[in-house]
């Protein structure tokens, strides 16, 4: 009798499904590490033209239109390499999404490390941190107020990938992102795959790297893109925002692989802001 009703059990624990994966709807936030807060304020609030909100646990945190936002944390040690600290997506439930991913195998990460305290965190194949905050679906669509931001929409986040089909089986099989782009820096040779997420138009772009990147190529790679309506508009308040003295750094925009106008900035701890068009050239 004993022995049926094990088997009984063992039976419709193997039958229970697992749990269904909650939408992953946009990018709501993307967090750097930064040596110098002053310094990195003048960069994203005075440059950029972003407005400061509350702190976010010792966060400092621009607005980029209505709901997402890019986070600073100040305390970069002198000669760290890495100021990535995490991508944030937005799903609709994270107690169901900690669910769900646990029966997939992922580790959730201890919650003391999370920005919210609706909020989960794991690592991707490559040790990037992907956290995941809850939020209404649909966004609310109201407009931003017009400001001196150059940019209302975080449209991509950049991440250092070494190997692809392992990204894939986390980023595609796992979470439902689908590619909808590649490229590369020479005809033939894939530099860049643009994974979009399943239920919004936000998306993650794996930067392909064959060795370790170094402190500057890490800078360029671990990446935000804002979308901006035009990119001459921007190019001169970029300047015109810019210390005279350093102005001759600036590299002015050009047009990227993908057909559509750049202009890429970096912050003092030499992490990019790609500014980009949501068109491609005519």
């Amino acid at each position: 009798m004993k022995a049926a009703l094990l088997a009984g059990a063992l039976l419709l624990s193997v039958a229970q499904p697992a749990p269904p994966r909650p939408r992953v709807t946009g990018i709501g936030h993307v967090a750097f590490r930064v040596s110098d807060a002053a310094a990195a304020r003048r960069f994203y609030g005075d440059v950029l033209g972003l407005t400061e909100q509350a702190p976010q646990r010792q966060r400092i945190a621009y607005l980029i239109g209505h709901r997402q936002h890019v986070l600073l944390e100040p305390g970069l040690p002198a000669g760290e390499d890495e100021r990535l600290s995490h991508i944030a997506f937005e799903t609709t439930d994270v107690k169901a999404m900690a669910a769900y991913l646990t029966s997939r195998g992922v580790r959730i990460l201890h919650p003391g490390e999370r920005c919210t305290d609706t909020a989960i965190r794991v690592a991707d194949p490559d040790g990037n941190i992907v956290e995941f905050i809850e939020s209404t679906w649909p966004s609310d669509a109201r407009r931003p107020a017009a400001g001196r931001a150059l940019s209302s929409r975080l449209l991509h986040a950049g991440a250092v990938v070494r190997d692809e089909a392992a990204a894939h089986v986390f980023y595609r099989e796992a979470l439902g992102f689908s590619e909808i782009w590649r490229g590369g820096r020479t005809e033939g040779v894939t530099s860049w795959v643009n994974m979009r997420v399943p239920d919004g138009t936000d998306y993650l772009e794996y930067m392909l790297v064959t060795n370790p990147p170094d402190r500057r190529q890490r800078g360029v790679l671990h990446h935000i893109c804002l979308v901006v309506p035009d990119i001459q508009s921007a190019w001169d308040g970029v300047v015109g925002r810019t210390d005279p003295a350093m102005r001759a750094q600036l590299s002015p925009p050009n047009v990227g692989r993908n057909d559509r106008w750049q202009l890429n900035l970096y912050d003092p701890d030499g992490t990019r802001t790609e500014l980009m068009e949501p068109f491609t050239i005519r």
